[in-house]
């Protein structure tokens, strides 16, 4: 089931991981994390503050979090808080059902969290060694960790932001001030920004932020572009449904809009919401992501996580399914999805021989893995017959350590407009368990990788260098004659988000499947926030929801499944 492959070089030899605190800083680290999963007990000693041999005070380096947002009473926060008090308020079952889930991405974990809520008993299987799905992490051989991805919190996720709060860990998102900021390639060097403003309203904020940036557009261009979008703004949600079968290049060419305006914005936003091109992506997609953040106050406000999700997310969920009697197993990878004689599943046949029943399954993983696993039984349904539209699409995560601290850089997400990268930020700065005053990591998301996805790792970072010797022409060279490179990650995931191009919203399946018994969970799967942590969060609660409601009919399937059993004399 994995198709992911992590590979790593330290060009310099092992390195150890420094931290040089001032005095104000020392709330920055000593994390220790334990938890009662089975072979899930990390505590991470390296992360207790020590002295160094580096005078602090050489080089002041600035974090600055801000408040978070005032969510809690916006529509969409108050419709997730409402769906969630479902399952924690729904009557106890007189006989939980123990569902099957594969897969702890967020998906995966989403589904058992509600499920436990609801009172009944989840049994999680990953194939992996690690939490996380999509958001996956490791710790190197120095104690640094790096990422499947750069995973940025917007505000306007409502369910994942009930989710922090359910599990009462909203103090690990680090919010930063409300700004979008894009470099600027033909200024190399220079940056230009987005801020919208906290005393206005949405969607006033929003277009007081475009309306101020005279940088990347001029008046005209942004006029015809405002035009293009009223069709938008007037139809609502039919229009945009209705965008599905253009990509984001056609509708721009069918309203009008100056192809400078996808040069400079849509290009961006395109690799950063689906690691794609305008000329490939749904229009649908963009439409929907300016409707949430131009709707909401606080839709495109930014946090980060304030350390590696495997244990500052997915493990207070992990440990929230267990205080209520649910359980998570790692190492546990499916070889087959074994049927019964009416076609319904029997049990999971994991690759150690072991087999799972249980009375409903779930299959959260990423659809590719779901295509891979799917009874040749079930092909010809048009439910998963449809699947075979829906792929995945390649990406490559990139995090470069390197000999100094780099200054041309905000403690923020930054978009860099280049064409092999998309977004990037400084994690020294950007993120506490990441923090380093003296040495700067940056990691970068480089997409769109089709083309890359196969090339060696040497062949990606020179790449990246070449790239950012652009975006620091003062402190970075392609030849490493400035910033000297210490060592490199590269995590590449050759199928991760299904790839939003035209026409594929009808093949998104809902959760139930129409195998009873069955039921799916995935960002690919039908919710209104497509590929995305907020669209995975959802897809588990929807999934969840589907299996509470079907209780009666689950439980009497499973009480006739057992008294059907021989008895034996």
């Amino acid at each position: 089931m994995d198709i992911q492959f992590i590979s790593a070089t330290n060009l310099n030899g092992a390195i150890h991981r420094r931290y040089n605190w001032g005095p104000n800083a020392v709330q920055r680290c000593g994390y220790s994390f334990e938890s009662s999963i089975p072979n899930l007990k990390i505590t991470d000693s390296s992360l207790k503050c020590r002295k160094s041999s580096y005078r602090a005070g050489r080089l002041q380096v600035v974090c600055r979090d801000f408040p978070r947002p005032e969510l809690e009473n916006t529509i969409n926060f108050l419709e997730a808080a409402q769906f969630s008090s479902v399952f924690r308020s729904s009557p106890r079952p007189s006989k939980p059902l123990q569902v099957v889930i594969a897969g702890a991405g967020l998906a995966g974990l989403s589904v058992a969290k509600y499920l436990a809520d609801a009172g009944h008993r989840p049994i999680l299987l990953e194939a992996r060694d690690v939490l996380g799905g999509k958001v996956a992490a490791w710790k190197d051989e120095d104690g640094d960790w790096y990422e499947t991805g750069l995973h940025i919190f917007f505000g306007a996720y409502p369910n994942v932001q009930n989710l922090f709060g359910e599990l009462g860990i909203n103090d690990r998102l680090q919010w930063k001030e409300h700004s979008m900021i894009f470099a600027m390639p033909n200024k190399p060097g220079e940056f230009s920004r987005f801020d919208f403003p906290e005393s206005l309203p949405a969607p006033i904020n929003g277009i007081w932020a475009i309306l101020r940036n005279n940088e990347m557009l001029t008046w005209p261009e942004k006029v015809k572009f405002a035009i293009g979008l009223l069709p938008a703004m007037v139809g609502g949600q039919p229009y945009v449904e209705a965008q599905d079968g253009l990509t984001v290049s056609e509708w721009m060419k069918k309203q009008g809009v100056p192809d400078r305006v996808n040069d400079e914005v849509f290009i961006a936003m395109s690799k950063a919401l689906n690691f794609i091109n305008p000329d490939e992506l749904s229009m649908q997609c963009i439409l929907i992501a300016l409707n949430r953040f131009l709707q909401e106050k606080h839709g495109s406000k930014m946090a980060f996580l304030d350390g590696n999700p495997p244990e500052r997310l997915c493990m207070p969920i992990c440990e929230h399914i267990q205080s209520l009697g649910g359980e998570v197993r790692l190492n546990s990878r499916i070889q087959k999805i074994e049927l019964n004689s009416d076609g319904t599943v029997k049990q999971f046949v994991l690759t150690n021989g072991s087999v799972v029943t249980g009375d409903a399954f779930v299959f959260a993983t990423p659809v590719d893995i779901l295509k891979l696993l799917l009874p040749e039984e079930w092909r010809e349904i048009s439910y998963f017959k449809k699947l075979e539209k829906l792929v995945g699409v390649p990406v490559i995560n990139v995090h470069i350590w390197f000999d100094r601290k780099l200054k041309n850089t905000y403690d923020h997400l930054l978009f860099s407009r280049s064409p092999l990268l998309s977004v990037y930020a400084d994690m020294s700065v950007a993120c506490k368990e990441y923090y380093d005053p003296n040495r700067s990591m940056l990691e970068l998301v480089f997409a769109p990788a089709e083309e890359w996805i196969s090339r060696s790792d040497t062949d990606i970072i020179d790449a990246t260098m070449q790239e950012l010797a652009k975006l620091f022409p003062d402190e970075i060279a392609a030849d490493q004659s400035k910033a000297k490179i210490l060592k490199y990650k590269v995590v590449k995931t050759p199928r991760s988000v299904y790839k939003t191009v035209p026409n594929c919203e009808p093949c998104r399946p809902l959760q139930r499947s129409p195998i009873e018994g069955f039921y799916l969970a995935g960002d690919y799967t039908k919710q209104k926030y497509l590929a995305s942590m907020e669209g995975a969060v959802l897809s588990g609660k929807l999934c969840a929801q589907s299996i509470v409601q079907d209780y009666d009919l689950l439980a009497a399937r499973s009480q006739n499944a057992r008294t059907e059993l021989p008895v034996a004399l």
